[in-house]
């Protein structure tokens, strides 16, 4: 990972690149919902970024005629954001382990996501038991909210492949 310090030493001016948060995640294009992770704080709170473009694969359907980003899509930007900055405060690796999307709870879609659009998604750690985590995200465009929900997730190891 490019600069990336020990979790002792991460300070809030920490930021993740998408190469640093493609060795954290395991998800791909067109899946990887991140560009960009900033304002790091732990495990405690994190900012992702999500350039929203018009070549997004899910804007050939949702609608041709005026695109809006799916809102299960701000939902798993939001999970991945803190899916991001638990594996990265951690030492999480996507080569062996994994952060899973458990249980969502108060989502609201306030406003729509267009092309061009840049979203900026805030983390705020609200609990943690052992290996889950309780999250609330608050997605915006600009100053105005364009999504907010509170879920869970939880570490997993992967099974090695050793015999």
């Amino acid at each position: 990972m490019s600069e990336l310090k020990p979790q002792d030493e991460v300070r809030p001016g920490t930021v993740l690149t998408v190469q640093d948060i493609m060795e954290l995640l395991p998800h791909r294009y067109p899946m990887l919902l991140l560009d960009r992770m900033e304002e790091i704080d732990g495990e405690e709170r994190a900012v992702g970024i999500k350039n929203v473009t018009h070549s997004e694969p899910w804007f050939q359907g949702h609608f041709p005629d005026y695109p809006v980003m799916p809102g299960v899509f701000l939902i798993e930007a939001m999970a991945q954001t803190a899916a991001a900055l638990v594996a990265h405060h951690r030492g999480f690796s996507a080569k062996d382990s994994a952060v899973y999307f458990m249980g969502i709870d108060k989502a609201r879609f306030r406003a729509p996501v267009l092309p061009g659009d840049q979203l900026r998604i805030e983390v705020v750690k609200l609990q943690t038991r052992t290996s889950v985590w309780r999250y609330r995200g608050i997605a915006r465009v600009r100053d105005r909210v364009a999504a907010e929900a509170e879920y869970m997730a939880m570490h997993h190891e992967k099974a090695s492949d050793k015999s």
